[in-house]
């Protein structure tokens, strides 16, 4: 063996001193980075040869390794390279790397956290996962195809997500013969490419994953090239970000520690800055200001905290600050808003309803939101911006959305942390998107929630009754609307100050310019919610006869009402029944398809998993059906 290998170095110093192996490996600086490019580019060659070539595997896969050479008939020092490769062929070939699949290795010089995702279109999101921690992106291109779609949605994809070192690495060049000039006309085209995107900077390498070439050291294949090969860069480049630590402090607080009475320390990790005791701090969004008593570590107290730390901070007053709360440097404080313009990968297969309220989580903090109409899409192809209304599977947009209150945030340009985010579907939990703010909505500070003297309590005090929401939903037939107008007059003769909005009517004024997809379903709701609140604030009891097929939508306008004034009532009616009803003509439309997206037809309907009460029409009459709501209404 030989003796300057830098295994043999480390093996040696593990055998000597085991407790300065650790704590040399314990110092050194950590890189993730993340291969991407189109199908079959040779990602996980690439990887398997970094991996190979650096011998520093994890244990659990180097004695899979081993153990996989010795029954091949080989040493057990010379792990073959084609095994691994093997290897990792075959998890993508049962699907692994169609998520992304995390490698970690370690040379003399650094660790590393690899992200090897799939070169697919239909999965860019997973892309964007590996992608959103990176510090490095290492884009690969098979000489022999140049550049192509996904070689440029992954590089729009690096640029959008603020990963600032980018490696061209220009593989298969064993297969193009070493051809300079196929290099120098890839590096060319992607040069004019990276300057439209805005990519200031990258570092172009030749390379042959399988055979090596210009991956731990030069190539002989490759005399006229005389730059860096692609794992010395990967252990010098440097990857500290300067913007985050030269910037005012900033953490996330993710959980209050309070381990005993005399003790309360607020625990999170610093996005940005440094911290120092004696420091004056503003807790966000609430404002309040106070000073830095303590820094506490897992080694104790600390006279300074820098980015990328995680600490526990004491305060010396007892001021009110919570999980997904923002502890700033006073003087320099975070935005704080509740609108913003943010561009925003869709990461679905269900599309984007614009007006539909999403979990969006930024940080240590979850908001339900609600996502405009997009301004446009952008064509990564071109960089052209085009008219949409929704986002499908994988499509890049920018467009506004509202919160339902105000947060702290940074620009994602200046702080991933504090500007990106993820939104999630309320009712199936999956993520949906990723997203990044670009900036708040100059409305968003200069409107301001206007206190009247008169409030809600006082209109209703003044007609004697409790404002409430009765929502009924249920099938086209179901006989929503006929209760609804026996349930109103009933209470008119209860001396009941009431107001019916029904789905039909509002569709001749207020929402008479939406149609029936599911983007305008959602709006229509929307705009009725509102409505429906602007009525209870005036002390009404409001009843509404709306399909409102989605539980997403019940769901938001069951938010925004004060808690119990909102009573969803099932209208449980079975299709063959509703159809047979049929008073309007429409289902047998539908059939024919001269309607489309109607519901129960070619348009779904989510049954209410728990409603307030569920009218069976079947078995009672709408006269007993509306007995039965105003008793739940009025006990």
């Amino acid at each position: 063996m030989n003796t300057q290998d830098p295994i043999y170095k480390t093996d040696a110093l593990i055998a000597e001193n085991i407790e300065q192996y650790l704590e040399t490996h314990q110092h050194k600086t950590m890189l993730r980075f993340i291969t991407c490019g189109s199908v079959d580019d040779g990602k996980s060659t690439l990887i398997g040869r970094l991996l190979y070539d650096s011998k520093m595997i994890f244990e659990d896969q180097l004695a899979t390794l081993e153990a996989d050479s010795k029954r091949s008939g080989t040493q057990g020092e010379e792990i073959d390279f084609a095994l691994l490769v093997d290897g990792l062929a075959a998890e993508r070939e049962q699907g692994i790397t169609i998520d992304v699949a995390y490698r970690f290795f370690t040379t003399e010089k650094r660790k590393f956290i690899v992200a090897d995702t799939p070169g697919h279109e239909q999965y860019t999101r997973n892309m964007v996962t590996g992608a959103s921690t990176a510090d490095l992106a290492v884009i690969l291109i098979d000489a022999r195809k140049g550049i192509l779609t996904q070689t440029r949605r992954h590089s729009y994809l690096v640029k959008l997500l603020g990963i600032r070192h980018v490696v061209l690495a220009v593989n298969k060049m064993d297969l193009v013969g070493y051809d300079q000039a196929v290099f120098d006309k890839i590096v060319a085209d992607y040069t004019a490419f990276a300057a439209e995107i805005g990519i200031e900077e990258f570092t172009p390498i030749p390379i042959s994953g399988f055979k090596g070439d210009n991956i731990t050291g030069p190539s002989e294949n490759t005399p006229w090239y005389d730059g860096v090969s692609l794992l010395p860069h990967l252990e010098t480049v440097e990857v500290e970000d300067s913007r985050e630590q030269a910037g005012p402090f900033r953490m996330q607080v993710q959980w209050v520690n309070r381990p005993n009475l005399d003790f309360r320390g607020f625990a999170g990790l610093v996005a940005s800055g440094q911290v120092r005791p004696g420091d004056e701090v503003r807790v966000l969004p609430s404002g309040k200001t106070s000073t830095v008593a303590r820094i506490v570590a897992l080694e104790g107290d600390r006279d300074l905290a820098v980015a990328g730390e995680s600490i526990t901070l004491t305060l010396t007053d007892e001021i009110d600050c919570s999980r997904g709360q923002v502890i700033s440097a006073a003087q320099a404080p975070l935005e704080v808003a509740d609108q913003f313009e943010s561009t925003i990968v869709w990461m679905d297969e269900q599309e984007l309803l614009p007006g539909r309220a999403y979990w969006l989580k930024i940080g240590t903090q979850t908001v339900s939101a609600t996502v405009a109409e997009p301004k446009y899409e952008v064509n990564v192809n071109t960089q052209e911006h085009l008219a949409s209304k929704t986002l499908d599977l994988n499509a890049i947009g920018v467009a506004n959305i509202t919160l339902d209150r105000e947060i702290p945030f940074a620009p994602y340009a200046e702080n991933r942390d504090l500007g990106g985010f993820i939104l999630i579907d309320k009712i199936t939990n999956h993520t949906v998107a990723a997203g990044m703010i670009n900036f708040a909505l100059r409305r968003a500070q200069n409107i301001h929630w206007q206190a009247t003297d008169i409030g809600r309590d006082h209109h209703a005090h003044m007609k004697h009754q409790k404002p409430a929401v009765v929502w009924l939903t249920g099938l086209s037939g179901s006989g929503k609307s006929t209760i609804a107008n026996i349930v109103e007059k009933k209470l008119a003769r209860m001396n009941r100050h009431t107001f019916l909005l029904d789905g039909d009517n509002v569709r001749h004024g207020l929402n008479k310019d939406l149609g029936f997809t599911e983007a305008d379903r959602v709006e229509n709701i929307r705009r009725v919610g509102e409505v429906a609140k602007l009525m209870t604030d005036a002390g009404l009891i409001v009843i509404t006869a709306f399909i409102s097929p989605f539980r997403s939508e019940r769901d938001m306008v069951r938010g925004m009402m004060h808690p119990g004034e909102f009573l969803e009532i099932f209208v449980d009616t079975p299709l063959d029944v509703a159809e047979s009803r049929d008073v309007k003509g429409l289902y047998a439309k539908a059939r024919s398809g001269q309607l489309k997206n109607f519901t129960g037809i070619d348009s779904p309907y989510e049954h209410p998993e728990a409603p307030e009460l569920r009218i069976d029409t079947t078995e009672m009459t709408p006269e007993e059906a509306a007995d039965l709501i105003i008793a739940r209404l009025i006990p």
